[in-house]
């Protein structure tokens, strides 16, 4: 079930009740998150706030692994990170950053995109932030609670994940064809794992113009492929736009291998067993409708 936190009223009442108050008509809410809700208010002595608001009691343990986690990583960024000034079960609050998010969803429910996406000041920004995130040190998050994934790990992550999805729902067979061809094959695979975020797209991007000031979102950091942080990109750009990104991020040191741009690729077709996963751990029938319909198109 769902947290009751969902109008101005609800989350104007909850907010209060952690000493944040807000002004209810500056409440603007966004859904994107399948975790938590998102609202964005302004407080009455003028500071503004970001609202994190579970959705469901599972996501309570994973809050607490990433608040550690951010304080950790958020020295080794030129980026903005959350700084939690608030953290219990039912709210997570912190003041607003700098820069504006490059996606939102309209009213509708569909997909609005705040700046060019073939953008080469877009590219370069992402390929020198997402160098400086896979150069930390693992040895100073891994302690936080994040999994810690070696590449033999996150292969057989994947194998388990495809299983548990396939005895569950009606797995088109041209895909699973698809992904044991790739899960087989070695030279897709890192040989290395390194720090990553895992769900970087612009919903979780604060841009100025359209350069990187700020990173939101981080549940899913883990230490692990680094293709994941750009499986997102390669599915939304053109093919020159990818190869320039990465070419941006080896010059600011980060490192690929040959079929990269392919293994991104392939990551990001795995999203449906991702979904699938999610919507098995909620049990949401409007979820497991939506991952069945992914899972044979």
């Amino acid at each position: 079930m769902e947290t009751p936190a969902h109008d101005n009223a609800t989350i104007t009442d909850l907010a209060a009740a952690h000493g944040i108050h807000l002004i209810p008509e500056t409440i603007t809410i966004n859904e994107l998150g399948l975790d938590f809700r998102v609202a964005i208010a302004e407080t009455h002595d003028g500071e503004r706030w970001v609202l994190r608001i579970p959705r469901r009691p599972d996501v309570t343990h994973r809050a607490a692994v990433e608040g550690r986690f951010l304080q950790r990583i958020a020295p080794h960024l030129d980026v903005a990170v959350p700084d939690w000034q608030i953290h219990t079960a039912e709210l997570i609050a912190y003041p607003l950053l700098p820069g504006a998010l490059g996606l939102t969803l309209t009213d509708e429910a569909t997909p609005h995109w705040h700046f060019e996406v073939e953008s080469p000041t877009f590219a370069k920004s992402l390929g020198a932030f997402l160098a400086q995130l896979h150069s930390v040190d693992p040895q100073d998050v891994s302690d936080t609670g994040i999994d810690v994934l070696a590449p033999a790990e996150v292969r057989q992550g994947i194998r388990n994940d495809i299983a548990v999805v396939q005895a569950e729902f009606d797995v088109s067979s041209k895909l699973l064809d698809r992904w044991s061809a790739w899960l087989s094959d070695d030279r897709y695979w890192p040989a290395r794992s390194t720090v990553t975020h895992g769900e970087i797209y612009p919903a979780h991007l604060l841009l100025s113009g359209e350069n990187i000031v700020g990173v939101l979102d981080w549940t899913t950091a883990n230490i692990s492929d680094p293709a994941r942080d750009f499986q997102f990109h390669r599915a939304t750009v053109s093919d020159q736009t990818f190869h320039k990104t990465v070419q941006y991020y080896v010059e600011h040191g980060g490192q690929v291998w040959p079929k990269f741009a392919e293994h991104c690729t392939e990551l990001f077709s795995i999203s449906p067993v991702n979904y699938g996963i999610y919507a098995l751990t909620t049990e949401d029938p409007a979820h497991l409708a939506a991952a069945a319909a992914q899972l044979n198109p």
